[in-house]
């Protein structure tokens, strides 16, 4: 199991529950800002900084080590040489990389905008060889990760992740989720399909799932029971959506009271 954590304090939680690595990225520390995980799309921080001064001064000093933690970088930043801030995770105890802090395969490849990022060089060329770099190279765990099938095959057969996620689609549900209509009977159709694909060109890679209509515990075990995957990734489900649920029923109570008579 992978989490998702913008906060230390939802990291520390998922460690003590048993969750085997907690990943950080700008999306998630923007989630616990109260804003949607596809805010970090747009040009309001620097997503790699953002990500990497958050995982060393709130989530690595809340850990015990339990978990193994993975930073979801922007391989597409042309300011920085990959090299180096991989090099920034390792100093920090940080042995793991994944591509989608953020990743193009975000983006509607049918859209305007897709053809636009890409001509000026945004590609997932980019991830890929940050990922062979990290794997490589750094000897770092490799997570590959994308929402459409081309994408997740050009992962797997050419950076060769240690672990791939086919992400089905944005969460739905809570204030920021997006609800696309999939049912979790779709999501684990679409999902199973991607790996079959993904094993094609990379036999040995551990795959997991995300997203999409997998909101729930129960949602996760048809996922664990109706794919052939090796386990789950949970963002929102497991930070945003149970602080919400928590923390508007416990205001509510306490503003419900009112003086005894």
């Amino acid at each position: 199991m992978i989490s998702s954590a913008g906060s230390g304090l939802v990291a520390k939680l998922q460690e003590i529950c048993g969750t085997d690595c907690i990943n950080t990225f700008s999306g998630a520390r923007l989630r616990a800002n109260g804003m949607g995980t596809m805010s970090m799309m747009w040009p309001i921080l620097d997503s790699n900084r953002q990500t990497l001064d958050y995982t060393r001064e709130d989530i690595m000093p809340a850990l015990d080590g339990k978990a193994f933690v993975c930073a979801c970088l922007n391989a597409n930043d042309p300011l920085k040489d990959m090299r180096m801030v991989l090099q920034e995770c390792k100093d920090m105890g940080v042995q793991s990389v994944s591509n989608i802090g953020p990743s193009i395969s975000y983006v509607d490849h049918d859209s305007e905008i897709f053809r636009v990022m890409t001509s000026a060089g945004i590609t997932i060329e980019h991830e890929i060889d940050m990922l062979k770099l990290a794997k490589e190279e750094m000897d770092m765990v490799s997570i590959g990760l994308a929402f459409t099938l081309g994408d997740s095959i050009a992962i797997c057969e050419q950076a060769k992740p240690h672990i791939f996620c086919y992400h089905a689609g944005t969460t739905k549900g809570g204030l920021k989720g997006y609800d696309s209509g999939m049912t979790i009977e779709e999501t684990a159709e679409q999902t199973e399909y991607a790996y079959q694909k993904c094993r094609e060109v990379h036999p040995d890679v551990i795959l997991i799932a995300h997203g999409a209509a997998m909101e729930q515990p129960a949602d996760a075990q048809y996922m664990l029971d109706h794919t052939s995957g090796h386990g789950f990734w949970t963002g929102s489900s497991t930070e945003r959506l149970p602080i919400e649920r928590a923390v508007a029923k416990a205001v509510s109570e306490f503003a419900s009271l009112r003086f005894s008579q």
